[in-house]
């Protein structure tokens, strides 16, 4: 994945620069983080395009070219993959690479291709002369800006994170901060092809197993936090923190979407958003009633 031929149609890449508020430049550490930065601030982890029964592949084309023409996200293979062919084709050495995020139950290897990982290279700086970086936009609560591949921890507010290298050095791992959404992920260095991900993303997409199925949801960083919107309930995780009663209004809902999360939905047809609210509704009902059912 993103070999140097990889490169976004000319009139893509303007618009998905000018999503992120950024101007084409040189490669540099600088611009990685702005770019980074931006992109997290401003495209949101979403899935609701599952709910709303939108059939997306995780071709990083169609992936940048939803972001930038139809303002929306998606999940790690959209997100990462987007905005590993939008550092391509800047010029930026970016690799993907087969990642598995885990819960409290530690690395599992049948965990493995659950996350696609970026790194980018030849970019040294004072405080990373080594030049590698980790770059992740489709964790949803965990970096807002590109972290230096080197062992120790490092602050993001509101969270403390992580990175150790495995004894063979083959192998990356993250662990969140305890107030995030999920306990850690482990990467391979080694070079991920598309192929690597197919059988996870049907699963995560499809299964009615998957968290992603069962519940919508979007998030969006910043500097001191992350909005979160599971189903019908918003909550922020940082400063600001808090957890507001369900919006069960779809007017409101819709606004919510848009002004907070910028996902103003404007290429999805009147009936898929009709599909997305019935569907997202009736799994809060669900939800409420099971509620009810264990008090």
């Amino acid at each position: 994945m993103f070999e140097s031929m990889d490169r976004l149609d000319l009139d893509v890449q303007r618009a998905y620069l000018a999503r992120l508020g950024v101007e084409s430049a040189p490669p540099s550490v600088e611009a990685m983080h702005l770019l980074v930065r931006r992109h997290a601030e401003r495209v949101p982890y979403e899935t609701l395009w599952i709910q709303a029964c939108e059939a997306w592949n995780i071709d990083p084309y169609e992936s940048a070219a939803r972001i930038a023409l139809d303002g929306r996200g998606g999940y790690c293979y959209h997100m990462n993959g987007a905005l590993g062919l939008l550092l391509s084709s800047l010029g930026y050495a970016v690799r993907g690479h087969v990642g598995g995020v885990h819960g409290p139950e530690s690395p599992q290897v049948a965990a493995m291709g659950n996350h696609l990982v970026l790194t980018v290279e030849q970019l040294p700086s004072d405080t990373n002369p080594g030049g590698v970086w980790y770059v992740d936009n489709g964790l949803g609560d965990a970096l807002h800006d590109p972290l230096p591949l080197v062992a120790g921890t490092h602050d993001q507010p509101p969270f403390v994170l992580s990175l150790e290298q495995a004894a063979e050095r083959s192998e990356w791992h993250l662990t969140h901060d305890p107030g995030g959404g999920f306990t850690g992920m482990t990467w391979t260095m080694a070079h991920a092809r598309l192929a690597d991900f197919e059988a996870k993303h049907q699963w995560l997409s499809t299964s009615p197993e998957s968290g992603f199925v069962q519940v919508a949801m979007a998030e969006r960083r910043d500097a001191t936090g992350v909005d979160v919107i599971r189903g019908l309930v918003l909550s922020r995780i940082g400063d600001g923190a808090h957890t507001d009663e369900p919006v069960t209004r779809r007017a409101e809902w819709f606004d919510l979407l848009a002004d907070l999360f910028d996902l103003r939905l404007h290429t999805m047809p009147a009936e898929t958003r009709e599909r997305l609210w019935m569907n997202v509704l009736s799994a809060h009902r669900r939800w409420e009633e099971s509620q009810t059912s264990q008090s």
